[in-house]
């Protein structure tokens, strides 16, 4: 099974930067993306061996998930059936006969990390709902996490240390999910690689020096990590700033 996570950084912009070209080429069984920035019926997708699945935020023009799956799914969640949490459009849960997938868009804490606050409280709550799923059914997690986990996953460390998406507090939740019985897909294959990045500031020529973070990701739970075939961060991509992820793994 082929799986893609992408934050296309506003789906109108990418479907001129010839996202559909992307998407049949990566020909993957489950698709999801993030930051879509739209409503319902904002576009028209012509997909026709994918269901579509889409959860818009509130608010018009930002955040927003969505996911395209050739398989049909025994249920489908939007939400984490938390009421602080679920107006933004962020999740995404899939059922299917082996495995539950969840595609996530994190809350990013900001400049001055002036939404921490908040950001902590997800994570709380999202540690608990996938440990809640993880004892009925293996997980496989992706998306836009907003956080670079090591000093490896980005460029820059020294300099960048204690802003959003690298603070400790970040990295610490990270960490502590990764204890809980899951793996991060692309270190399990790929412990020591560098320079492996999905995210480039568009400032001061940053993907054409490659100072990138790779906060995007697969997490899939620790018992199933033996079945990972592939794990590719498709930096030959663009349409965002930030590039797909793939997981490909066997259910």
């Amino acid at each position: 099974m082929k799986l893609i996570s992408w934050n296309v950084n506003g789906l109108r912009a990418c479907l001129k930067k010839d996202f559909e070209a992307s998407f049949r080429a990566l020909n993957a069984d489950l698709f999801c993306i993030q930051e879509t920035k739209l409503q319902p019926g904002q576009v028209e997708l012509d997909t026709p061996d994918y269901r579509q699945y889409w959860n818009s935020a509130e608010k018009k023009g930002y955040s927003g998930t969505a996911v395209f799956s050739r398989l049909e799914p025994l249920g489908v969640q939007y939400g984490m059936g938390i009421d602080i949490h679920d107006h933004e459009g962020r999740l995404i849960t899939m059922e299917f006969d082996s495995f539950y997938f969840v595609g996530c868009y994190t809350p990013n804490a900001q400049d001055g990390l002036k939404r921490l606050d908040y950001r902590m409280q997800w994570e709380d709550d999202l540690l608990a709902y996938l440990r809640g799923l993880d004892e009925k059914k293996p997980v496989i997690y992706c998306g836009d996490l907003n956080v670079a986990h090591e000093e490896i996953d980005l460029k820059n460390p020294r300099t960048n240390r204690g802003n959003a998406g690298f603070s400790d507090e970040e990295r610490g939740c990270m960490t502590r999910l990764l204890s809980s019985g899951f793996t991060d897909s692309f270190r399990r294959l790929y412990p020591d690689r560098t320079g492996a990045y999905s995210w480039w500031s568009y400032r001061f020529h940053a993907r054409e020096n490659n100072a990138g973070w790779r906060i995007d990701y697969f997490i899939v739970s620790e018992r199933i990590a033996d079945r990972i075939h592939a794990a590719e961060i498709h930096s030959e991509i663009f349409g965002s700033d930030h590039c797909p992820v793939e997981l490909q793994i066997d259910l």
